[in-house]
């Protein structure tokens, strides 16, 4: 399907200044279409790839990464981790607390270089947290610290890794092509944890996601062109764009599933999800150094890991079709990267799952969000108030593909987390190797988490028996 812009939806091409200051919410009823960083071309992935290197001011950050990476550096709490392995870490961490503390105001004009920052000093936190042995207190010097909390004050991020570090920013070509959108098949991962090809499928099976999510994202700017009509006409045009959507979302689902070819569950679980583990998925309190001398820093409060449910994608499509999940719950959450946030057990004021995962979008996608939530012809209400037949059925027909799309999420999630973490179970945590990653939250609690969203996924479609709302 050709993408078109429009003033009041899909973004143009991304600025790399970044315009007055970063703090603040913006009224995204006057933003100009750029502002919400989504391309015609490849939607909340960057048109173009993105940057791999800091300036050489900021050199010692990313041969910090890359040492990580060669030294194949291993989880602290591996079974049978080897007393070389062991120094290679420690070593490793030790340069991470010597390092001096860089400056970050040359990087706050530069929105390109302010999320390369963030890609960088978060994955090697990550890499300096769970390499740490296995019950060791976790702290964080203030070399990586001070740094990502400064760089986190201006992109309004936590300081954790998050989808958009893992899967919009994390990818590069195969190979040099002339084509506007990257093929799905010529996508490559900038930055892994285990330089395993089971981990680069598991980010780009999101990438690929995203990118197919483009036409739905021209769909959602069409349908809402003809919500501004609604005539009979446009009640026509908007019909054939939701069966066009029906097709998109089962290409979603088995994209999603497709993760199955590359990517095995057992080595998943074991070896490289306990990387992407934040502070809610464990019981040691992280403490981040440095802040004493700085007091315009706070101490971070959202520090999950990085989930699925981050996608900007698919809370627009929950947004588009009206599926309502605004629901609290002491439930756990959790997504297709394996992510945990244990609400129960979380001090913080009971806000559902899927809103505070907002918190973890790059701003500007939040604020499309915003703009598409604060649309004035919703399009459920729409279909509800045309009273058009097949209108009301194409409506349904799409609410059942959402549907789709989120039993197949549950069937990952099944085969990804559930079960290697049943097969462990009678041998304690040891089995694991990976202390709380599902004990005291259970995969039921997980389960019922996701049927609950799958669920009301379904409650949007309108009753068939009435034949029209």
């Amino acid at each position: 399907m050709a993408l078109l812009p429009s003033s009041h939806f899909l973004a143009l091409p991304r600025p790399d200044v970044l315009v007055g200051p970063p703090a603040g919410v913006v009224d995204t009823t006057t933003l100009a279409a750029h502002d919400f960083d989504v391309d015609t071309r490849t939607g909340f992935m960057p048109p173009d790839p993105p940057l791999t290197r800091l300036p050489s001011r900021w050199e010692p950050w990313e041969q910090l990464l890359d040492d990580a990476q060669s030294y194949r550096l291993q989880l602290g709490s591996k079974i049978g981790i080897t007393d070389e392995e062991k120094a290679r870490s420690e070593s490793w961490r030790a340069r991470v607390a010597q390092l001096p503390t860089l400056p970050t105001v040359d990087l706050y004009q530069s929105e390109l270089l302010l999320r390369r920052s963030h890609h960088v000093l978060a994955w090697t936190m990550h890499f300096y947290i769970h390499s740490l042995p296995q019950g060791a207190e976790i702290r964080i010097p203030a070399p990586i610290t001070v740094p990502l909390l400064q760089v986190c004050v201006q992109l309004q991020l936590p300081p954790v890794i998050t989808y958009s570090d893992d899967v919009l920013y994390n990818w590069a070509l195969k190979a040099p092509s002339a084509e506007s959108t990257p093929a799905l098949d010529n996508l490559r991962c900038i930055t892994l944890f285990t330089g395993l090809r089971d981990e680069e499928e598991f980010y780009l099976a999101s990438a690929r996601i995203e990118l197919r999510g483009v036409d739905a994202l021209e769909i959602m700017r069409a349908t809402m062109d003809e919500l501004f009509i609604g005539d009979v006409l446009a009640a026509r045009r908007i019909t054939r764009y939701l069966h066009s959507l029906v097709r998109v979302l089962d290409d979603l689902a088995r994209l999603l599933l497709a993760v199955r070819d590359g990517c095995d569950p057992d080595t998943f679980y074991h070896v490289i999800r306990p990387w992407f583990n934040g502070a809610d998925s464990g019981t040691r309190k992280w403490t981040f150094e440095g802040l004493e001398d700085h007091p315009g820093l706070r101490v971070p409060t959202e520090i999950s890991g990085p989930s699925a449910a981050q996608s900007s994608l698919v809370h627009a499509l929950d947004t588009f079709l009206g599926v309502d999940h605004h629901t609290t719950t002491g439930q756990v959450g959790t997504c297709a990267t394996g992510a945990t946030a244990v609400t129960a057990r979380d001090p913080r004021p009971k806000v559902p799952f899927l809103t505070r995962m907002r918190t973890y979008m790059p701003r500007h996608h939040r604020n499309f969000l915003r703009h598409l939530g604060a649309a004035p012809r919703p399009l459920r209400a729409a279909v509800a108030r045309m009273g058009d037949a097949a209108l009301t059925e194409a409506y349904n027909a799409a609410v059942d593909s959402l549907r789709r799309f989120r039993d197949a999420h549950l069937r990952i999630v099944a085969l990804y987390i559930i079960n290697p973490s049943h097969r462990g179970e009678g041998e304690g945590e040891a089995a694991t190797g990976v202390p709380g990653l599902l004990r005291g939250t259970g995969g039921t609690d997980l389960v019922r988490f996701l049927k609950g969203v799958r669920d009301r996924t379904s409650e949007a479609a309108f009753p068939v028996e009435r034949g029209a709302p």
